[in-house]
């Protein structure tokens, strides 16, 4: 699969994360129809960012080596086209629940992992090896988390990649109804605060198209993204 393959300084498994990062990724353009564009690699911060600035984003597989994928279309939610419902308004008017932000990524990350809330689902993305990565991440100040709180537990929250202006919704969790809604609506306007326009959601959801989320190509992606990142 050499339309797939990207150049590596070096390759591993999903578990690990190697210190030696990748040096570059193939031109999006020749992304699979999948989107897949590149297989192998590694996880360190370098080449986290390295994806991100380049408009790409890991989703591992059991059953593969690291696969990295730049689909034909992303999701995007512009913060000027934000629709939050009625319901969703009265929640955040009444509800007690506290918000904190970077109090415990950690934390959110784990829960995120687990299949709670999850239907049907019996597998998870978010593998050892993804959650070491995003935790460096987050110690290196790139990864950051919506939370919300009842007293002192934490009972919801989301966790993303902040570069720069450029923010990318990686994963959500509740142990409350509406509480993982409630941290991203505050986590949302904390960003817009910062100058920050949309929020990459990679994929399509029932939740963000609700919010106004709407796809765009791969080529309008590219361009927002040199505007932003930095």
């Amino acid at each position: 699969m050499m339309e797939g393959s990207a150049i590596f300084c070096t390759a591993s498994n999903t578990t690990d994360i190697n210190p030696m990062p990748i040096t570059a990724f193939p031109p999006l353009e020749s992304a699979l129809p999948s989107g897949l564009l590149a297989i192998g690699g590694d996880l360190s911060v370098p080449s986290l960012l390295l994806a991100y600035r380049s408009g790409v984003f890991p989703w591992p597989h059991d059953d593969h080596e690291l696969l990295w994928f730049s689909p034909p279309t992303r999701t995007i939610l512009f913060f000027k086209d934000l629709r939050i419902p009625r319901s969703l308004k009265k929640e955040l008017r009444r509800t007690s629940l506290s918000f904190r932000m970077n109090t415990a990524c950690k934390a959110v990350i784990e829960r995120c992992s687990e299949l709670y809330n999850r239907g049907d689902q019996s597998a998870t993305w978010i593998t050892p090896g993804m959650k070491s990565a995003y935790e460096e991440l987050h110690r290196a100040g790139y990864c950051i988390s919506f939370e919300s709180w009842r007293s002192d537990a934490l009972v919801a929250g989301v966790y993303g990649v902040l570069i720069n202006r450029f923010f990318a919704g990686e994963s959500m969790f509740y142990r409350e109804p509406n509480g993982s809604k409630i941290a991203l609506i505050r986590g949302l306007a904390y960003l817009e605060e910062q100058g920050v326009e949309w929020m990459d959601c990679q994929m399509s959801s029932a939740l963000v198209m609700q919010l106004g989320a709407r796809e765009v190509g791969r080529e309008q992606y590219g361009e927002m993204l040199q505007g932003v990142v930095g």
